[in-house]
C-alpha cells in the first residue's frame, strides 16, 4: 500500500524543483508544524546519490535523522528515494496555471496511516507556501 499527498503550486517548475532539492531551502520548509524545524540538510542529487535533512522539536526534545538515497531522478520531473526499506516518488507536473507536486510513499507500520498522510501532507503544504513566499519577494520585472 502507499499513501499519496499532494499540492498545487503557483510557481513555475525551475523554482518549484530548486526549492525542493536545495539544501537551504529544505531547512526552510521541511517540518509539519511550527513547533519543528530542519537544523541541516545535504542534498547529492544523482542516481545513488545520498540525501539527509536533520529535523528537530524547537524546544530540543527530540529529533531524528531523515536520510536516504536516490533511486532515480528526472530532473523537473521526477525523484524517486529509498529511505530505510521504505522508498517514495515525488511527480512534478506543470501546466498553465502551476505545477503540482505529488508524493506517493511506502508507509510505516509504528503509526496510524492518517497520521502519516497528515504529517507529510503538513510538510507537502508548507513547502508550498515557502515557494509561493519566493516568488513574491522577487522584485517585478520592469521594463526600460
Amino acid at each position: 500500500m502507499t499513501i499519496k499527498v499532494e499540492t498545487k503550486i503557483v510557481a513555475d517548475i525551475a523554482t518549484v524543483w530548486n526549492a525542493y532539492t536545495t539544501p537551504e531551502d529544505i531547512m526552510a520548509w521541511n517540518a509539519a508544524s511550527d513547533d519543528w524545524h530542519t537544523t541541516h540538510a545535504t542534498v547529492e542529487l544523482t542516481n545513488g546519490g545520498h540525501f539527509s535533512s536533520r529535523m528537530e522539536a524547537k524546544d530540543g526534545s527530540m529529533g531524528f535523522d531523515f536520510a536516504g538515497t536516490y533511486a532515480r531522478i528526472v530532473p523537473y520531473a521526477v525523484i524517486e528515494y529509498d529511505f530505510g526499506d521504505r522508498h517514495a516518488r515525488v511527480d512534478f507536473v506543470e501546466d498553465p496555471e502551476g505545477v503540482t507536486v505529488t508524493v506517493a510513499f511506502d508507509p510505516e507500520s509504528e503509526h496510524p496511516e492518517e497520521m502519516q498522510r497528515d504529517g507529510w501532507q503538513a510538510i507537502l503544504t508548507n513547502f508550498k507556501r515557502h515557494v509561493e513566499a519566493k516568488g513574491k519577494s522577487r522584485p517585478a520585472l520592469v521594463d526600460a
